[in-house]
């Protein structure tokens, strides 16, 4: 009797001969290349740096398509983004100490919002490795335990037979739910020897999958059928696991209204009659969750932003679905279930019992009027124009990345991302710098939108090295800078807090010159004609730049009431 697990996969003639025949003239970096074309890497990110020559002279010899930033934070963020838009894994290319260091923050990014991302290092030559000091360029103790606690999983390869299966190992756990990116590492001397292992010639890698548990779905289901008042809070969680249209059917099924937290923008229809929006920062939204009698979480651990700042008490009980297990019930008890959030979402719908709230629409209308009447009278018509500016230019299927700045706060509760998987941020571990290079990569992932992205001037001065990047490979991004001068987010907190702000004014270039400097057409706009400028901008393929001066304001917060 033959089992599955007894089936072993047969090369075929091309993969014999490759593999007794192989291309004179292949090092370890081969092995990485072809390793990542086997698995269905199309596209690399990453910098060039002296220990990982190996792989980039690799690169040449291979099919893969590499675009290099100027910055290896930056190539993480792209790597980040195009992890995000594709839900491949996205390998970053990069050297060994400083090299690597510098994409720590990017790996922070991707980890907190489970971006899948790749990242091969290498690291100094095998003869060094075990923490003493040997005096090699670019030596740290350990180098893998300056990213142990930022990624998901650490590999360390020692020999080049090696390197096939670390890289299939740190691709399953990347694409394991929940996503994340990963860690390889691979010393000098493995990449740059000539090898005698054969051309990689298979990479089929199955990530495991993340059922729920039944007993726990059918407890989730009893109390959802029977619930007065259900209530849904969908997450990040939603968008990665491509679950929005089964929360749309589980959400009509129990008449439940829908928020959707700032990761989770765009997991439900912005307009739908149980569409709270995204308006977490908000007592009254507060209010009507904590008066849920059965709450849902589907894809979030109710973290600072999304329990407005943990003044979020629910009264009802809480049903939490949540792929990463350190967030399941770690701000609140519930029912928790650790699975993935479509496989969780089609379990409920195959049991839950349909309700009827013909009141459901009329009390979600009530809370958005409470809002909108709180916004109104802030006097904030500039703010809101701006974003409707920025709304009714981009086209609805365009993704858009942004950085933390004001107006990237704003968009966070009021902007209407119009599909799942289009409007991503650096909300997650909350860096500077996220929303042009991410931009980049989003555009390397899929060529047939504009890409926009949005920064304030303080953000853009991280990533402004990428214009070359931008222009080097044509790359469909059109960048929206508002210019206030200084952090202008910082600039209010402190105020706010202190009475006046310190170390917040900057001095910035002229942004259009610029950008011209670049060969990046630049064009200075204002609120008036901020929808027109951009429109254009983003009609016209390859990079562009549109500057804003403005000074925008938040609106005021409700967790300090």
């Amino acid at each position: 009797m033959t089992h599955d697990h007894d089936l072993v996969l047969r090369p075929t003639a091309a993969q014999t001969e490759a593999a007794l025949n192989p291309p004179p003239g292949r090092n370890g970096g081969d092995l990485v290349v072809e390793t990542l074309a086997g698995l269905g890497a199309t596209t690399v990110f990453g910098l060039p740096g002296q220990h990982a020559l190996g792989m980039f002279d690799a690169l040449r010899r291979s099919d893969l398509r590499y675009i290099g930033l100027r910055v290896e934070n930056n190539a993480g963020f792209a790597a980040d983004a195009y992890g995000r838009i594709t839900g491949e894994a996205a390998p970053l290319l990069l050297s060994t100490g400083p090299g690597a260091l510098t994409s720590l923050a990017a790996l922070q990014e991707a980890r907190a919002a489970s971006a899948p991302v790749l990242a091969i290092s290498s690291q100094i030559p095998t003869a060094g490795l075990g923490g003493g000091r040997h005096g090699y360029l670019h030596e740290l103790p350990d180098q893998s335990a300056s990213f142990r606690g930022v990624v998901k999983s650490v590999h360390t390869v020692r020999s080049q037979s090696q390197i096939p299966s670390a890289i299939a190992e740190a691709w399953t756990s990347a694409l394991t739910v929940p996503h994340g990116p990963v860690w390889v590492e691979i010393p000098q001397d493995v990449l740059l020897s000539e090898t005698p292992v054969p051309v990689v010639t298979g990479g089929d890698a199955f990530p495991e999958e993340l059922p729920p548990r039944p007993e726990l779905t059918a407890v989730a289901a009893d109390l959802l059928s029977r619930a007065e008042r259900p209530a849904i809070i969908a997450g990040g969680g939603v968008v990665r696991a491509d679950a929005s249209g089964k929360l749309r059917q589980l959400a009509e099924r129990l008449s439940a209204p829908v928020v959707t937290t700032f990761g989770g923008k765009g997991a439900f229809p912005w307009t739908h009659p149980l569409s709270l929006q995204s308006w977490l920062e908000d007592r009254h939204t507060t209010d009507f969750l904590e008066d849920a009698d059965v709450l849902l979480v589907v894809g979030s651990g109710l973290g600072e932003l999304s329990s407005n700042y943990h003044t979020f008490k629910p009264r009802g009980r809480v049903v939490q679905i949540e792929a990463d297990l350190g967030k399941l019930e770690s701000n609140h008890p519930a029912l928790g279930i650790h699975a993935d959030a479509r496989l969780a979402l089609q379990a409920l719908l195959e049991t839950v019992q349909e309700r009827t709230d013909p009141s459901a629409p009329a009390r979600v209308r009530e809370v958005l009027g409470k809002v909108r009447e709180r916004i109104e009278s802030q006097e904030l018509t500039l703010e809101q124009g701006v974003l409707a500016s920025v709304r009714a230019a981009l086209p609805p299927g365009a993704p858009s990345f942004w950085d933390m700045t004001i107006l990237a706060y704003w968009a966070w509760s009021a902007f209407d991302a119009k599909a799942p998987n289009t409007m991503h941020s650096a909300q997650g571990a909350g860096g500077l710098g996220y929303g042009f290079p991410a931009a980049l990569g989003a555009a390397a992932a899929d060529p047939t939108h504009p890409v926009l992205a949005v920064s304030g001037d303080g953000g853009a001065l991280y990533s402004i090295a990428e214009l070359a990047t931008a222009r080097q490979y044509d790359l469909n991004v059109t960048w929206l800078i508002v210019d206030d001068g200084g952090y202008g987010i910082l600039r209010e907190y402190m105020t706010d807090a202190f009475g006046r702000p310190t170390a917040t004014e900057l001095t910035r270039p002229d942004y259009v010159a610029l950008a011209e400097s670049f060969g990046v057409p630049g064009v200075r706009t204002s609120p008036e004609t901020l929808e027109t400028d951009l429109a254009k901008a983003l009609a016209v393929p390859g990079p562009s730049v549109v500057v804003l001066p403005a000074v925008l304001r938040m609106f005021a917060p409700t967790h300090t009431e």
